[in-house]
């Protein structure tokens, strides 16, 4: 089930994400959905999106600047 992006910076595309064992996945203003896992983008990445999500704030942000395309499907 996702959860509602908290969003404390007030301007990110992400809406939503659910985090699972080793994986996050997150929806985006756009509708699209991502999978990103530890095999995608590397286990420190998904450790800090999860703590970023958890957050509410930069996850958009870090997404842009590190992960980039390092997700393992486009869900939608």
């Amino acid at each position: 089930m996702m959860e509602r992006y908290k969003n404390l910076g007030g301007n990110s595309n992400v809406v939503a994400y659910e985090i699972g064992a080793g994986e996050i996945t997150v929806q985006f203003g756009d509708g699209s959905v991502y999978l990103y896992t530890n095999q995608s983008a590397g286990v420190a990445s998904i450790n800090e999106m999860h703590r970023l999500a958890r957050a509410g704030q930069g996850l958009n942000s870090y997404i842009g600047r590190v992960v980039k395309k390092g997700y393992a499907r486009k869900i939608r």
